[in-house]
């Protein structure tokens, strides 16, 4: 299992828009720098975050622990 494309460019272009574009459409204001940081620091954030967790199920460190009898069935329909 890889990583997929449209996921990874929808998400990118989620939070880039919301770091990259958003800080300067704000209006003037005295707390305007304020903002624009805020912005740029939640859609880094929120990016790094929700990648970490995407990549985290493409190869997890822990698979399910499953009981006897669904070996023994997976076994026996699998084969």
């Amino acid at each position: 299992m890889g990583a997929s494309l449209i996921p990874v460019l929808f998400f990118t272009i989620v939070w880039g828009v919301v770091g990259g574009i958003l800080p300067f459409l704000i209006p003037a204001s005295p707390h305007k720098s304020v903002i624009q940081v805020s912005l740029l620091l939640t859609g880094i954030c929120c990016w790094l975050f929700w990648l970490c967790c995407y990549m985290s199920q493409m190869n997890p460190l822990i698979g399910p622990i499953l009981e006897n009898k669904a070996l023994f069935a997976m076994k026996q329909e699998w084969e």
